[in-house]
């Protein structure tokens, strides 16, 4: 390992045996493989229940080879089943590797799951010093951050109280507020901040920050809430069926994980196979592009030349277009409105440019939707229907003003301010 990694993994695979592995006693067992060799049901399967060979397998985690450095925060991210939690609690030792090397130096303190080695009958007060012993502190260690810790839960009215009669929230509260006190280098979390409010995930999101940063401890989060990964980690893995797809950057990662990877065309035809066609009433859109593009990358001053096709199923006077940019998260960034630009009769298919400035739009990655609608009359509200997501595209720029603009600040860039008056 070099000398900044604290874990490292090689070839680090888990398989489980698919159905039941063991009926509870010699008897029954032998009755099940006598069955099976003779080709019968097996006696002892429930009702209803796949039958399984004994060699029927699956891969939980599949040659992962991973490496996280000492002061990283990072995410674990992908659909149910991919591998995450299998991932975090072989490193926690609840369970072994099939095959592979897990390696890594310093104390880990995990929370797999929310009350993990919490009992029920005894109060808030003992199960900590419960918990802090499962996570390798000692009575004293304990007993010197015992204030810390029951302030950090905000659980102080209930200490004393049986934690049975504690909620799932509390419950977390003070598993977390013990996990978050114990001076281990290493800091694993698996989805523990899901029932917590939206006070208290902020509360320990600035707390393992704050660890990461100051005390330099590694912290691997695993979450499905992307809000929380944004403003936790500083890196991101994803897994798919067991094995990583991706490590790197957490917005391209999170872009990854919504499904949004497949971006590289400059045209989508809205009548292709297995595509509905999107349309109203009064038109229907077919195609849209990218004229003179063949890719959808833009670059510093570079317009967005935008072609539509689309066909009018009726008469149409005064048609607006409304072309709406999005962030992958869904968010508005900015639209782009043109009215009264076109009228034409039924049945005809028009084509027809648009050019649009995406040069105070910051670098990123950004979704268009169009929207078509009519403004027959200024004075009374106008009905705007959505037609179709439209095309991804990708803005690049490079440093401005000796600065490079940072996602984290916006994604509209503005003029420098100016000085109105330097002497007041």
């Amino acid at each position: 390992m070099r000398d900044n990694c604290v874990i490292k993994t090689e070839n680090l695979t888990k398989e489980y045996k698919l159905g039941v592995i063991g009926s509870g006693t010699l008897r029954h067992d032998l009755q099940s493989w006598y069955a099976r060799k003779r080709g019968k049901d097996d006696p002892n399967l429930k009702i209803g229940a796949n039958q399984y060979s004994g060699w029927e397998s699956f891969l939980a985690l599949d040659s992962l080879n991973i490496e996280i450095d000492r002061g990283e925060r990072v995410g674990i991210i992908g659909a149910n089943g991919a591998g995450k939690s299998t991932f975090l609690k072989l490193l926690s030792r609840v369970t072994s590797p099939t095959d592979g090397e897990i390696m890594f130096r310093g104390r880990i303190a995990s929370m797999l799951e929310v009350g993990t080695g919490f009992h029920g009958e005894l109060t808030g007060r003992e199960n900590i010093y419960l918990n802090g012993a499962i996570l390798g502190m000692s009575k004293a260690e304990i007993t010197e951050k015992i204030d810390k810790i029951i302030e950090f839960s905000e659980c102080e009215k209930f200490i004393d109280t049986p934690v049975k009669r504690y909620s799932s929230g509390m419950f977390v509260k003070l598993a977390f507020a013990v996990a978050a006190h114990l001076d281990a280098e290493i800091l694993i979390m698996d989805e523990v901040l899901a029932v917590g409010d939206m006070q208290f995930q902020k509360k320990c999101i600035t707390k393992m920050r704050k660890l990461a940063m100051d005390e330099n401890r590694t912290i691997l989060y695993v979450s499905h809430n992307m809000n929380t990964i944004r403003e936790l980690c500083t890196r991101c893995i994803v897994l798919d069926h067991g094995k990583k797809i991706f490590d790197g950057d957490v917005e391209y990662a999170i872009k990854i994980y919504l499904g949004g990877e497949q971006d590289d065309f400059a045209y989508y035809d809205y009548m292709g196979k297995h595509k509905e066609p999107c349309k109203r009433n009064d038109i229907e859109l077919l195609r849209a592009g990218y004229y003179g593009k063949t890719d959808n990358l833009f670059y510093n001053e570079e317009a967005m030349s935008l072609e539509l096709l689309w066909q009018n199923n009726e008469d149409i006077d005064n048609l607006c277009l409304r072309v709406e940019v999005s962030d992958f998260r869904r968010f508005p960034v900015t639209a782009y409105v043109i009215e009264n630009f076109y009228s034409g009769k039924k049945g005809e298919k028009t084509s027809m440019r648009f050019k649009l400035n995406v040069s105070q739009i910051a670098r990123g990655e950004y979704f268009t939707r169009y929207v078509f609608y009519n403004r027959k009359n200024d004075a009374l509200p106008y009905e705007s229907v959505e037609i179709a997501k439209g095309l991804r595209f990708r803005k690049r720029m490079p440093e401005q003003n000796g600065n490079r603009w940072q996602k984290s600040w916006g994604s509209v860039i503005m003029e420098e301010i100016e000085i109105d008056d330097k002497n007041l």
